[in-house]
């Protein structure tokens, strides 16, 4: 059982608390997150940001995805339109919410019976304008980028409201995607412990799927196998961000190239079978948090005590492309370049693959420094511009491509993915790194 060591602060009950904790813990650990986000870490990024009002603005069914990150545990979608107004002071930030509903501990900032004989909808835009005379602010971030999905939440619609009912400080506004992508991003110590304890009960869910209690060599199939890993995370109360990839490589069924790259070519129907490489990626969501998980084994052919000598190659070369990832992931390097040292070391050691490493936190695919896609090896257009800071979260995934001479020269990919944080002192990982790979019994 893994268990949780909740820092001092953040519970006050009994220290050690299981995964996935429950849901009224949950949602009082969350609350908690967030106050201490308002008061520590959102002053600092508005000015970094140069935006002193922050309007982050939602309705039922078209959630901007930063407004998720403010609302209370409580509110799992907005409610008819809700708008959430962030001022910068010299007191720090205001919170304030102009929404038909309270808003948790944002102060109201409107009563849709104001205006008296006013619609509702024309008397809070009316609120919001109010409120912006009276904070008179230089910059007014809204949610709008043509390069990061995160931080492009505000519809056409209420952008077009919205200018409407600002009339001359609509000249004001400005695009919050460099506010929007540092919130996402950083991360408070108890978020980055709970991600540690969130990748460990990944790698046990993937221990037990990969156990012979599960996995009858001959008999289980790679889907069988993916969808045992979903359903012993909804069994956990683990939410899954994706369904699980599990897939096989085998001598003699040579991969498929696809667009410069190879992808394994057994059928996912295929049953497991002695000598065969079996990989699985997984991901799961607690208290808000994404986590992202690869691993990979060998299954024993009868006699054998080690997988051939070509494929640990393999692994040990994709745990060489991991240690010169994170040694060029530096603060205030853009991801294009930290992907563009690592792949230039990679070739002086003569290390053929790809890295594709991302933000995790409050999504799984979040947002912050791209550091490559699978097809994109020369730099991410607008997400690979962006500078990767100290506590962030990654998802450190990459693949590496050999030739196995047991395998009649057959060339294996060997993906792999851990989840890394960057701290001032330099990378961490979030769990046990698997360095070499796991061994299963033939049967």
């Amino acid at each position: 059982m893994v268990r949780l060591p909740w820092p001092d602060g953040v519970l006050a009950a009994d220290p050690t608390r299981t995964v996935p904790l429950p849901l009224r813990e949950q949602a009082d650990v969350r609350d908690r997150w967030l106050t201490q986000r308002l008061l520590d870490v959102l002053p600092g990024l508005m000015d970094d940001a140069g935006i002193d009002l922050w309007l982050v603005v939602g309705r039922e069914n078209a959630e901007d995805p930063v407004l998720r990150t403010l609302l209370p545990a409580t509110w799992l979608t907005a409610r008819r339109r809700t708008i959430l107004v962030l001022h910068r002071s010299d007191d720090g930030v205001t919170p304030v919410a102009v929404s038909r509903y309270p808003v948790g501990q944002f102060l109201p900032a409107w009563a849709d019976d104001e205006v008296p004989g006013e619609p509702y909808e024309r008397s809070q835009w009316a609120a919001v304008r109010r409120f912006v005379e009276q904070a008179a602010p230089r910059a007014i971030g809204i949610d709008v980028s043509t390069s990061v999905g995160a931080a492009d939440g505000l519809s056409h619609a209420d952008h077009g409201l919205l200018v409407e009912a600002l009339g001359p400080w609509a000249d004001r506004l400005v695009p919050a995607e460099p506010l929007a992508v540092r919130w996402l991003e950083t991360r408070l110590p108890e978020e980055v412990e709970a991600l540690r304890v969130l990748n460990a009960r990944l790698q046990e869910v993937v221990a037990e799927a990969f156990s012979p209690a599960v996995l009858e060599v001959g008999r289980t199939t790679a889907a069988d196998l993916a969808w045992e890993l979903r359903q012993r995370l909804g069994d956990l109360g683990l939410d899954p961000w994706f369904h699980p990839v599990v897939d096989l490589q085998r001598a003699g069924v040579p991969p498929l190239a696809e667009r410069g790259t190879l992808l394994p070519a057994v059928p996912y129907d295929e049953p497991v079978l002695p000598g065969d490489l079996v990989h699985c990626d997984v991901g799961a969501v607690t208290l808000g948090l994404h986590a992202d998980l690869q691993r990979t084994a060998y299954v024993l052919r009868p006699g054998e005590t080690a997988a051939p000598a070509g494929l640990a190659r393999a692994f040990t070369q994709g745990t060489r492309l991991q240690d010169l990832t994170t040694a060029h992931l530096v603060p205030g390097r853009t991801g294009d370049e930290v992907l563009a040292a690592t792949r230039e070391a990679a070739a002086v050691e003569g290390v053929d693959g790809e890295v594709y490493s991302h933000p995790i936190g409050v999504h799984g695919h979040a947002a912050g420094p791209a550091i490559g896609l699978w097809d994109e090896q020369d730099g991410v257009p607008g997400a690979g511009g962006h500078r990767v800071y100290v506590d962030t979260a990654f998802a450190l995934e990459l693949c590496v491509r050999l030739p196995v001479p047991e395998w009649g020269g057959q060339c294996v990919r060997m993906g792999l993915e851990e989840g890394v944080v960057l701290t001032a002192s330099g990378v961490a990982y979030l769990g046990d790194r698997q360095r070499e790979l796991l061994l299963l019994p033939g049967g």
